[in-house]
This record gives structure tokens, C-alpha cells and sequence, in this order.
């Protein structure tokens, strides 16, 4: 197949960027990576691009303070855009960094070794290197080695590493592309695991760069994240030069800054609902107004990144904990794993809702959390059991009931294939702390400890001090007068007391009536059939009715 040339293969370069050109030819000439040849009917041209290094803030003409990097020099490239849309491409994946980074982490001991210009150990087959034909202002050259810029190279090399160590991957090593990570859980056994890995780079005549490896440390820095025997932290290098952006004036800024500080998402809880103010200035019908909620959310962005936790590797023989959370437009959701009664956080998520979903019912965005939730970490959870912590009481009704709106039942069906156990958050393990905690009480009279749960709704406003024998006279001779006609039923859904006074008969009653409500702080549903359709319909309850 043939592709003709359509770019500019005679774009001029300054004394400079020759003198980059140059070195780089000889270099690569004198290592024997590329030769000179006659003609090709594939011909790339050759590039100067800036070696740019670690982001810093500098001030400009103004005084002001602005984020920049700093251009250490120039490197030579080659475009090869035309041979690209021309190559059958390669779609071996590359590893997971989130899956990768939690099988290195929790180990003492570590060796980090880098190879020496990975691609260039990688030969090219005689037949294809005339198509890395490139020139430049001293001549036409092809490669013997296979180059930057080629669409296959990742998948290639990835490929090459992949099939050297694929006996020890996962199990004493982890590859990503040159980037070799060897792990023990012993000094001895680190060091045993490393000799088997240099041993295989012998064999295969792979080699590294001895500069930038490191032997036998506690912690390193893996893809842009710190691991160590704790668990997976963020860089603090990364996170330092973020702290000391300026405040930001263009949407470029805003999205420079949301890009960075999404990189760490994962450590930072309710992510989406931070970022909303400044996620909104990035529409284009938007004008750009850093108003007092955009710095604020700048600024929390920040202070999160900093408190940022330190997150754990799943273990696998514990069930997960999710817990969900919806507000009126995002979602959130939390996956951990409690190990010896300690909740460890294994990764944030949150999204922002779209205008329908923002219009959805409150059962219905609780909901739609949890099918977020296990979409985002179905990798983790599938297979294993899962316990669901949620605001709302009513979703564990939902998964029972079979005449629910469609949506609902559609995610539902989403959910049945994984091992779901739904714990409403509020009253289940210490119901009547909760509830009086989100009552308010106005008079000074402290709360009586032995107060049956019965009564609970009955706290009235007293207006002086009296006995303890008086107060509960008083309190149960304004009961029926002043506490609404579904008292019993919400104190039935938050402690789980029956009143005492009810026979058999009101007591079977009264289980079969509760089964049709819904407690969701401060409101009390009932749930009804219409009687034309049959649809379900919820009627928040009031005191008059």
C-alpha cells in the first residue's frame, strides 16, 4: 500500500535547531540504530520540538505569578502521521495502572529498574525499515531499530516485555512499558525476586539504565503515585507545584488545573461536587466569572489534595463495603473493605448528574448512586459480596418489589447479578441516638436516658421542671392530642419497638399496615396504587391527615 507524501518535506530550520539535528544523526549513526539510504517511496520529515521540564510558576511582565514549564532544550522527532494511517494497528493493551499499583503496594521492600532507550532495543525487520525513511537537511536515513513516533511502538514494546517476564508478572514484578517494579515480602525474598528478574534481562539481552534504578528501598514513586508498605499515596512532589498555582484567570487555567488535580481523584472524596463551580465555567454558553464560590472551590480542591488519605489494596477473601450518597447534582460513592472493625478506603468516585437526572425523584437519585457505584468498581466487586450503605431506607423495599417504575426495575436488573446486601445508614446500628439527634428540642430539660423508645415522638416543650413520675403523666396525656397519627409507625421503622399496650390483633395489623411506609428523615411516605393504572404512587404523610 502506498500513501503519497503530502507534508512539507522541505520546512527550513534555524543554525539552532540544526545543530540539534546534527548531533542526533551522528549519534544515532555512530550507535548504528540508523544508515544513511538512497531513496524511499516512504519519506518522513524531520522536526525540532521543545524539551520541556517540571511544571513551575514564574512571574511575568506584570508581576503576577504564572504556571509554566520550563523549556530545557529541543529534541528531534520525526512525523509520522502518513505511515501511521497507513499501519494495520496493534491493540495489545497495556496494564492497568489502578490494578497494578495495589498488587506493589503493602510490601517492605522494593527495586526499581529502568531500561536503556526502550524502544531502541526493539529491531526493526529488514523488509519494513525503509518505511522509517526520514529526512533532514544532511540526507535521507531509515531506522534499524524501532523508533519513537510509530503508532505500534507502545503496543510493540509492551508486547516484547510482556513475553520476557511472563512467568514472574503478578507474581514477584510488574511491567509497564520500561518501567520494571520487583517486590518481596521479605528482604531476603526481594532480593531473590531481583535476581531472577537481572537474570531474565541477561538472557533476553535486555538493557537497563543503572542511572535510574534504585535497590532495595521502602517506597518509590510508580506512575505518578508513592507506594509503600502503608498503601498508595499521592506524589507530593506533583501536589506541591499544584499548591502553588495561582489563582486562575483564563478557562485554560481552569482546565489545567481540574486536569491535574483529576489525575488524583481517586483520593478525593465527593470529587465532582467540589469541582461543580468550576466544571460550569467550562461551557462555552458560559461567561468566566471567578466569583467567591469558584475560589472557594479552588481553594477545597486544594486542601483536599493535601489531606489526601492513604488508600489500600483490596483483599479479596474480605466482602466490600460501598457507601453512596446523592445530593441534588452528583453522586458519590465509596468503596472499602473493613479488616479488623477498620473501614479502609479503597477508591473515591463521584460524578456530576446531567438536567434529567437532576430532576429524578429523591428514591431515584439514591438509587442511581448505587448503580453508579457498581459500574464504577464492577472489576472489584463482581464475584465477591457486597454491602451497600445508603441514606435512603426505601431502596431496600425496592429490590423486593416487582411493580416499580421501569427505571428503577431496569436498574435494578442492572444489579442482580451481583451478591447485594442494602444497610440503610440511619437507625441501624444506633437508631435512637440518630433520631434524637435530628430532633430539635428547644427547651433546656436534658434528656431522660431511661425514656422508653415508645415514646420518642412525645418530647414536648415543658415549660418548667418537674418529677420524673409528673413529666411521664404529662407526657402521656398530650400524646394522643399533639403527636401525629403515624407516631407509632415512625418509632416502629427507627427503633424497632411495637408499642406495649397493643394485643395480638393490633400488633398483626400494625406490621401488616407498616410494610406500606417509608421513614426518610424528616419525612414519613406511604406508598399507594392508583387505581386506574396500578402504578405505585408516594404520599408523604402530615399530621392533619
Amino acid at each position: 500500500m502506498k500513501v503519497s507524501q503530502a507534508l512539507n518535506l522541505r520546512e527550513g530550520l534555524n543554525p539552532n535547531l540544526k545543530e540539534v539535528v546534527k548531533k542526533e544523526i551522528l549519534k544515532l549513526l555512530d550507535a548504528g540504530i540508523i544508515y544513511p539510504i538512497s531513496d524511499s517511496t516512504w519519506i518522513s520529515p524531520v522536526h525540532c520540538v521543545p524539551k520541556k521540564g517540571g511544571i513551575t510558576v514564574i512571574k511575568n511582565d506584570k508581576e503576577e505569578l504564572i504556571p509554566t514549564r520550563t523549556i530545557v532544550g529541543h529534541r528531534m522527532c520525526i512525523d509520522y502521521r502518513k505511515l501511521n494511517s497507513a499501519s494495520r494497528k496493534d491493540h495489545f493493551p497495556l496494564p492497568f495502572i489502578d490494578q497494578m499499583l495495589e498488587r506493589l503496594a503493602n510490601h517492605p521492600f522494593y527495586c526499581f529498574l529502568d531500561g536503556y532507550s526502550g524502544f531502541f532495543q526493539i529491531p526493526i525487520h529488514p523488509n519494513d525499515q525503509e518505511k522509517t525513511t526520514f529526512t533532514c537537511p544532511y540526507g535521507t536515513f531509515a531506522y534499524r531499530r524501532m523508533p519513537f513516533g510509530l503508532c505500534n511502538a507502545p503496543a510493540t514494546f509492551q508486547r516484547c516485555m510482556t513475553s520476557i517476564f511472563s512467568d514472574l508478572i503478578e507474581e514477584m514484578v510488574e511491567v509497564f512499558m520500561d518501567d520494571f517494579s520487583v517486590y518481596g515480602a521479605s528482604f531476603s525474598s526481594c532480593l531473590s525476586n531481583l535476581c531472577r528478574v537481572l537474570q531474565r534481562c541477561e538472557e533476553t539481552n535486555l538493557v537497563l539504565n543503572w542511572e535510574k534504578c534504585h535497590f532495595m528501598v521502602r517506597e518509590g514513586i510508580v506512575l505518578g503515585h508513592k507506594i509503600s508498605e502503608k498503601g498508595i499515596e499521592l506524589d507530593r512532589a506533583k501536589v506541591d507545584v499544584m499548591l502553588q498555582l495561582p489563582v486562575p484567570k483564563t478557562v485554560k487555567d481552569i482546565r489545567s488545573f481540574l486536569g491535574h488535580a483529576g489525575f488524583y481523584r481517586r483520593f478525593i472524596k465527593d470529587f465532582s461536587k467540589i469541582a461543580r463551580p468550576l466544571t460550569r465555567l467550562l461551557c462555552k454558553e458560559t461567561d468566566f466569572e471567578f466569583d467567591e464560590e469558584c475560589h472557594k472551590s479552588w481553594t477545597l480542591l486544594k486542601d483536599a489534595l493535601v489531606s489526601a488519605p492513604i488508600v489500600q489494596a483490596p483483599n479479596w477473601d474480605h466482602p466490600f463495603e460501598i457507601m453512596c450518597d446523592a445530593s441534588d447534582y452528583a453522586v458519590g460513592a465509596v468503596l472499602g473493605q473493613k479488616i479488623d472493625k477498620k473501614l479502609n478506603v479503597i477508591y473515591y468516585a463521584s460524578k456530576t448528574m446531567d438536567d434529567a437526572q437532576c430532576k429524578y425523584a429523591t428514591t431515584e437519585k439514591e438509587l442511581l448512586a448505587i448503580v453508579f457505584a457498581f459500574e464504577k468498581f464492577r472489576s472489584y466487586i463482581v464475584g465477591s459480596k457486597v454491602i451497600v450503605h445508603t441514606d435512603h431506607a426505601a431502596l431496600r423495599h425496592i429490590f423486593a418489589k416487582k411493580d416499580t417504575k421501569p427505571r428503577l426495575l431496569r436498574w435494578i436488573l442492572l444489579l442482580q447479578e451481583f451478591d447485594i446486601e442494602v444497610v440503610d445508614k440511619k437507625g441501624v446500628e444506633n437508631g435512637v441516638a440518630d433520631h434524637l439527634s435530628r430532633m430539635r428540642v428547644e427547651d433546656m430539660i436534658p434528656i431522660n436516658d431511661s425514656m422508653p423508645e415508645e415514646q420518642l415522638m412525645a418530647i414536648m416543650i415543658l415549660k418548667e421542671s418537674f418529677d420524673e413520675k409528673a413529666r411521664l403523666e404529662e407526657v402521656k396525656a398530650l400524646r394522643d392530642e399533639n403527636l401525629p397519627w403515624y407516631a407509632d409507625i415512625v418509632n416502629f421503622m427507627v427503633s424497632g419497638e411495637v408499642p406495649s399496650s397493643f394485643d395480638a390483633y393490633k400488633r398483626k395489623k400494625f406490621f401488616k399496615d407498616a410494610r406500606h411506609y417509608y421513614w426518610d428523615e424528616p419525612y414519613c411516605t406511604r406508598e399507594d396504587q392508583t387505581a386506574f393504572t396500578g402504578d405505585a404512587l408516594l404520599k408523604r404523610m402530615c399530621k392533619e391527615f
